[in-house]
């Protein structure tokens, strides 16, 4: 599983993963409880591959954010994302030091932590993100025919 088929619906508590599309919606699983249901175009939703957190210098994509997390914690749950406000910051600058300050702000930190332990709950694999097929344009020798 990748990503890119994980959503957040805005106005729903959690994580989905995408199970079909039709032309005027999507069947969405929660990662939480198993439960499908439609999504149709009124609904905002965001895939967690296309979302990217602020920095001074950049956009760091998401996964990276949750790879330095999983790193951090060896594979283990991340910070409490009910904790005080303070400490949520401490932690983030720990796993992204340059974050951008007046863009970023402790409750998009609080859903990354959630989303965070949502993903380790469900057995979400952070090792195997950046797998990708390595294709190389190697020459295939055969006989020629002269």
């Amino acid at each position: 599983m990748n990503l890119e088929k994980i959503l957040s619906i805005s106005g729903k508590p959690g994580l989905y993963k995408i199970i079909s599309q039709s032309k005027k919606s999507i069947i969405v699983e929660s990662l939480v409880d198993k439960k499908r249901f439609p999504v149709n175009a009124l609904n905002s939703v965001s895939s967690l591959g296309d979302i990217a957190i602020y920095t001074y210098d950049e956009e760091v994509p998401l996964k990276e954010v949750l790879q330095s997390i999983f790193t951090k914690e060896d594979g283990g749950e991340a910070l409490d994302p009910n904790t005080d406000k303070k400490q949520l910051l401490d932690y983030f600058r720990e796993v992204l030091p340059e974050y951008d300050e007046e863009r970023v702000y402790a409750s998009n930190f609080k859903k990354i932590a959630k989303w965070y332990n949502i993903l380790i709950a469900t057995g979400f694999d952070f090792s195997d993100t950046e797998k990708v097929d390595d294709e190389s344009d190697e020459e295939v020798s055969g006989t020629e025919k002269a």
